[in-house]
């Protein structure tokens, strides 16, 4: 099988002029551009570190895309430092988030910013998003519990959610903060993120949210090894 000069994987005749032409304008774009895009054992990897501090947080954020869903979280909120260790976990992404917020007051806050630093995150660790599959939809179910979260890494950031917690509180996060973090997130990310969730336990409704839409944003972060550009009729996200 013919093997690419630029990552050194092999493809069958009919995809490797597909894929050298993908794979030589992304080395270009690490070079001349500086974007946050390396190159480890050949591939790319697509990485952003973003700090926020505000008068009431202060968050530092290291996100890998393509990692192996190793997760570093501290944000004070017991809760919600198990909902992102989840969304890193099944999404297969390397995610340090160390956050320091008004606690005192209520969840509110952390929760909020820290969704948009992860939602700017995305967006810069995506670049411009050649050959990236682009949609997903993906249903978690955690027991008696379903949700739902079908996205699109659009550019054109929208959110949407159907259904209610069972529970107002789940230890120390109010469980309303859910959507608010996915809203937060989609927002800054730029991405259009569909949610539903329904059934008896708060704590299972949220972590099938989390959990669905970190495989979501994965399925729809991988590369089409078939397409040069970006996949859009307009030729650009």
């Amino acid at each position: 099988m013919p093997t690419c000069e630029y990552c050194n994987r092999s493809f069958s005749e009919r995809g490797i002029g597909t894929h050298k032409r993908y794979c030589k304008a992304r080395t270009e774009i690490v070079k001349e551009e500086g974007k946050d895009l390396v190159q480890r054992d050949g591939l790319i990897v697509r990485k952003a570190e973003l700090s926020r501090e505000t008068n009431e947080t202060n968050i530092n954020l290291i996100l890998n895309i393509d990692g192996k869903g190793n997760a570093k979280i501290d944000t004070g909120i017991g809760f919600f430092d198990h909902m992102l260790e989840a969304f890193a976990t099944h999404g297969l992404f390397d995610l340090s988030v160390q956050a320091i917020g008004d606690i005192n007051v209520d969840c509110h806050h952390t929760i909020e910013d820290v969704g948009i630093v992860l939602g700017k995150a995305f967006n810069a660790a995506w670049g411009d998003k050649h050959g990236i599959i682009r949609f997903a939809e993906r249903n978690i179910p955690m027991d008696e519990a379903v949700a739902s979260a079908v996205l699109d890494i659009s550019g054109r950031p929208y959110f949407a959610f159907e259904g209610t917690f069972s529970e107002e509180q789940v230890g120390d996060f109010t469980s309303g903060m859910a959507p608010h973090f996915f809203r937060s997130f989609a927002m800054n990310a730029g991405v259009t993120l569909h949610c539903s969730v329904k059934g008896k336990n708060a704590h299972h409704e949220v972590e099938a949210l989390f959990k669905a839409v970190g495989r979501g944003i994965d399925d729809a972060s991988q590369i089409d090894e078939r397409r040069a550009g970006a996949p859009s009729t307009k030729g650009g996200l």
